[in-house]
């Protein structure tokens, strides 16, 4: 099993923002910013152009990048989909904040080292607006 599929199992803890009978949404251990997040089927498909219900995963995409988008009061939050990092379908929402060190785009090196408590006040943040 991949470590998404671990973590859709709840073998492995996360920072869940939502979850259903078939999509999860939690926040990035490694984040590019406060709230970037994961949003994943729980079954494995290896590519998001895989999963059979995508008009419902992108419903879940969309209503959790609004979270975000009022959470962390931005306009701007980036969806990527690389498929690279994890064999496990996934798309990355990451909020763009004022002063975020990322420039006009997102850099993948300026990972943010934010403490559990910053991940847990992200996570409530982001809670409280779905």
């Amino acid at each position: 099993m991949c470590i998404f599929c671990k973590i859709a199992a709840g073998e492995m803890p996360c920072y869940k923002l939502y979850e259903d009978e078939d999509f999860l949404a939690y926040l990035d251990i490694r984040p590019l910013n406060p709230g970037h997040a994961l949003v994943i089927p729980k079954k494995h498909y290896r590519w998001v152009w895989d999963i059979k219900d995508l008009d419902k995963y992108f419903l879940v995409v969309g209503k959790i990048a609004n979270a975000i988008r009022k959470a962390f009061a931005t306009e701007y939050v980036v969806s990527l989909i690389f498929g690279e990092e994890v064999a496990h379908a996934h798309v990355w929402l990451v909020p763009r904040l004022q002063g975020d060190g990322h420039g006009s785009a997102i850099d993948l090196k300026n990972v943010k080292n934010l403490s559990e408590k910053d991940m847990e006040k992200a996570k409530n943040k982001i809670i409280e607006k779905l």
